[in-house]
């Protein structure tokens, strides 16, 4: 096989995941472009195609080398319960249960390497702690469930990409958790992603955790100076083309208008903020770190139209892009560790 194959799971089948991924496999710009296997359920599927009034046919296979036939239908692994008797857009225990069956399967089958890369549609974090999985979110989960120690949220948006030094966690304990270390090691996943990706010398850029990153020493209490400043010299020590940490409010600007590749946000807001405006339908998730590709969709179950067949898939064929240039093809190809 000499292109990538991808592996989506379903995501939570009370939410928009089923429809989003029937709308996308069914348009003519991805149909036929890479194979592609699903993680879920078919019949959830089904009903997803009959609420979008899609006419693709969607065929059950019990391995991913199946991805490829028949032509022009979607393919899908069944995983765990049938949940195609849960109600759409109700929180559901079994919900939660089976989009935790389907990440883990994607996991399996790509520490296997027989996948090349996994790409998630939205799961919920109140059903999946209903089911007894309590993590934050996928990201947590497949860091757990592939055995990797950290890992880093990525979003990308058409102009901009960010990654994320903390997550997660509440402001004041993110600024506590933000460390020389931790922050030299962010900026080598997101240098060695971008590597992969094909840019030799990426040109990246840190924010600082104050306003106007600190300016020395005016605003905070030495945060840029103490916990930023020693992994960008570090990096730049490397021959790393890296700047910072600057003011986050002008620093996003740049990076839109092309000054940088990379832009390092030291805690959550700081960086979902600007590639949220600049288009939920064009978000693109991906997890750094893993010994395998994850991308995702940047929006959630959306339980509130859920069913109604008017799931923006925009997101996930945006994903499913990512994911496609970001991997490797399967052809020799063994899981390696990406711990920089």
């Amino acid at each position: 096989m000499t292109v990538p194959l991808i592996g989506i799971t379903m995501g939570d089948p009370c939410g928009v995941g089923p429809e989003v991924v029937v709308k996308s496999l069914a348009r003519a710009d991805v149909q036929g472009r890479f194979p592609a296997v699903v993680l879920g359920d078919p019949q959830r599927l089904r009903q997803a195609a009959e609420r979008t009034r899609s006419a693709v046919q969607i065929h059950s296979v019990d391995d991913p080398e199946d991805a490829q036939h028949p032509a022009g239908a979607i393919r899908c692994i069944s995983v765990g319960q049938p949940t195609h008797d849960l109600p759409f857009g109700q929180l559901s225990a079994r919900g939660g249960a089976a989009a935790y069956a389907y990440v883990a399967k994607a996991v399996e089958l790509a520490m296997e390497g027989r996948l090349s890369a996994i790409c998630t549609a939205p799961l919920n974090k109140e059903a999946l702690h209903a089911a007894g999985h309590r993590y934050p979110g996928h990201t947590e989960l497949l860091a757990e469930l592939s055995g990797t120690p950290e890992v880093s949220m990525l979003l990308m948006a058409p102009s901009l990409r960010v990654i994320h030094v903390t997550t997660h966690i509440g402001l004041l304990d993110a600024v506590e958790r933000i460390q020389p270390s931790l922050v030299e090691r962010t900026i080598a996943r997101g240098h060695l992603l971008l590597q992969r990706a094909g840019i030799a010398s990426p040109r990246i850029c840190v924010c600082g955790i104050n306003p106007h990153a600190g300016e020395n020493g005016l605003f905070g209490r030495g945060e840029e100076a103490q916990k930023i400043q020693p992994a960008v010299d570090a990096c730049r020590a490397r021959g790393w083309n890296v700047q910072g940490p600057l003011p986050a409010d002008t620093l996003f600007f740049r990076a839109t208008r092309g000054d940088f590749d990379l832009v390092v946000a030291m805690y959550h807001d700081q960086g979902h903020g600007p590639v949220k405006v600049l288009g939920l339908e064009a978000g693109v998730n991906v997890t750094v770190g893993l010994p395998f590709v994850r991308t995702s969709v940047d929006h959630g179950t959306a339980f509130d139209i859920a069913g109604k067949g008017i799931a923006d898939e925009r997101s996930l064929v945006e994903a499913l892009r990512q994911a496609v240039e970001l991997s490797p093809t399967m052809a020799g190809r063994e899981p390696a560790p990406f711990n920089p």
